[in-house]
């Protein structure tokens, strides 16, 4: 065994980052109901509808992120206690993730007005708490660093973070996607603190550059595949219809896992057991329009708070069932990393001054925007007229099929 502030008992064998080292405390945080549930919490939501592979979990994250924090110990102004508290809010980071990950938190935060990364009242209740205190760690403190609130949280949760450097390199690797050469290590080397203010130091602009890069290009492959987005749509469609019907109680929805909501979807008998049985047998709503900013108004951005009257009134000019229009609007896209601070002579910029490929992307980044109104096949082309018409979509010199 090796020795460090507690004994190593463990070592994990992780595919993408090779052997993770588990001490003692988090060996306890890793064996509690709350952790374990993480196992059944898939990452990329129904991202296994486009890529069969894409089953990895929230649980494996947490501990690659875990692993990646252990990696900047190296850091002169990090005391050996600091380190545990970051090792150990790195990996309860998601606990307050609910089933599929981020297809449930905007309806989450939605009805309990808590994002995922606000879990102090989970630490209140759970059992996390007791293992905390006992190893000295002050749960109100590990809520702010996982909030980010801190200065050592900004490892965690800021603009460039140990979290996106896992889930890039790990989403890429199960969806089988080759767009994620993050340079991890060296970015990781040259992450520092100037101030309260969490950088990345000279040398390291390439390294960061490859994050970007990265992002940019997986968000349009696997993040925001039409095939998910469809998916999910459907999937977040039937929670709400849940939640109304009192099936579901919001407040228990975010310690469900995915096993759990697919079986109150099952036990439905209405609209969530159709959606539940139409994903189950991939039979998928289709693209009635699939549009970017190219040929809708960034006004159509305002009509994301009346989604639910826009479906309805679509449905009437069509004569169909409300339940038969989804309508997906993104939010306006934003890439907060561009916004990190980088060393450059000596001088504090921020990476898309540092950069003119950064600031590149940050142009081409609205090209992967794409909103969508989605119907059973039998509808499209009436849905598909409907939805031209209402959203005055620009008229291309291409025509576009969708299959």
């Amino acid at each position: 065994y090796c020795k460090s502030i507690y004994i190593i008992m463990k070592v994990v064998r992780d595919p993408i980052h090779g052997n993770i080292e588990l001490d003692e405390l988090a060996l306890s945080l890793i064996d509690t109901p709350s952790m374990q549930r993480l196992r059944r919490v898939r990452q990329l939501g129904l991202s296994n509808l486009v890529y069969p592979g894409a089953n990895h979990t929230r649980f494996e994250h947490s501990i690659g992120v875990m692993h990646l924090t252990s990696m900047i110990s190296k850091m002169d102004s990090i005391s050996n206690d600091e380190m545990n508290e970051l090792r150990a809010a790195a990996l309860i980071h998601d606990i307050g993730h609910g089933p599929l990950s981020h297809l449930s938190e905007g309806i989450i935060e939605l009805y309990t007005k808590r994002k995922h990364d606000d879990i102090k009242y989970i630490l209140k209740k759970d059992e996390i708490s007791d293992i905390l205190n006992k190893y000295g760690l002050n749960p109100t403190t590990i809520s702010n660093h996982i909030k980010g609130n801190t200065a050592l949280g900004q490892i965690l949760n800021s603009e460039i973070d140990v979290d996106r450097m896992d889930y890039l390199i790990r989403d890429a690797h199960y969806t089988g996607v080759a767009y994620s050469i993050v340079d991890h290590v060296r970015l990781i080397q040259k992450l520092k603190l100037y101030g309260d203010k969490l950088i990345v130091a000279s040398g390291g602009l390439n390294a960061a550059e490859s994050l970007l890069v990265s992002r940019f290009l997986m968000h349009p492959s696997v993040y925001y595949h039409h095939v998910s987005r469809i998916a999910e749509t459907m999937c977040k469609k039937a929670i709400i219809y849940l939640i109304e019907k009192k099936t579901i109680n919001p407040s228990e929805l975010k310690s469900m896992d995915d096993g759990m909501l697919f079986s109150i979807m099952h036990q439905d008998d209405g609209y969530a057991k159709e959606i539940v049985q139409r994903l189950d047998e991939r039979k998928l709503y289709k693209r009635a329009l699939y549009a970017g900013f190219d040929t809708v108004d960034k006004t159509v951005l305002e009509f994301r708070d009346n989604i639910e009257r826009i479906e309805k009134e679509i449905a009437d000019m069509v004569g169909i069932e409300p339940e038969a229009v989804l309508i997906d609007i993104p939010k306006k896209p934003e890439i907060a990393e561009l916004k990190a601070l980088i060393e450059i002579n000596g001088k504090m910029v921020s990476l898309d001054e540092a950069s003119s490929l950064v600031a590149t992307l940050e142009l081409a980044h609205e090209s992967n925007w794409k909103m969508g109104v989605y119907t059973k096949k039998i509808y499209r082309e009436d849905v598909k007229k409907a939805a031209f018409t209402f959203f005055e979509v620009k008229k291309t010199t291409k025509q576009v099929h969708f299959r």
